[in-house]
């Protein structure tokens, strides 16, 4: 338990509070001064690997953009395979897409469907989770494409914004790993 408190300790400690980005009344939570430093950034997709490993995960899925800088380092230290989720007309070929809603408007990500086959275990790794409406659309994606869901795992979750409790449905009993949660 001091391991993990630690590190999350660590974490923490390289987070900077940005006020008034992107707009007035926000404060950001940059984590590229915890990318920036070896030791925090190891400690995280640690961490990362570890949860993948625990819940059984043959895949990760990294949601764009910062769930690349963290999944594609998770899967290699899990030694697991990586596939990214993008935002529409960013991949090649054949996709699977998803669209859901913003708060002002709606989005839309997809996947090669043929990474992904019907015995793959996939954890979903991102930087934070939000309102949930991306981690929940790619719930989504990871079953239509056969897939099994082996759970989301993010370096901190905004607690006030109630993502948790929109994703939880879509979790349909996997888990839900937030490191850090403000």
């Amino acid at each position: 338990m001091t391991e993990l408190v630690d590190v999350n300790a660590l974490l923490l400690s390289r987070i900077r509070d940005v006020p008034d980005y992107p707009e007035p009344g926000v404060l950001f939570k940059d984590i590229t001064p915890l990318l920036a430093d070896p030791a925090a950034f190891t400690a995280l997709t640690g961490a990362l690997a570890d949860l993948s490993v625990r819940h059984g995960a043959t895949k990760v899925v990294g949601l764009e953009a910062r769930g690349f800088i963290l999944g594609a380092p998770v899967a290699l230290r899990a030694d697991l395979g990586f596939i990214p989720v993008r935002k529409a007309g960013k991949l090649p070929g054949a996709t699977l897409s998803q669209r859901y809603d913003l708060e002002y408007g709606s989005a839309e990500i997809e996947v090669h469907a043929e990474d992904l086959k019907p015995d793959d275990r996939v954890m979903v790794i991102d930087d934070v989770l939000a309102t949930g409406g991306t981690a929940e659309a790619s719930l989504r994606l990871i079953r239509r494409a056969g897939a099994q869901v082996a759970g989301v795992a993010v370096l901190m979750e905004l607690g006030f914004l109630n993502g948790r409790e929109r994703l939880i449905p879509a979790l349909d009993g996997a888990p839900l790993e937030a490191l850090l949660t403000v």
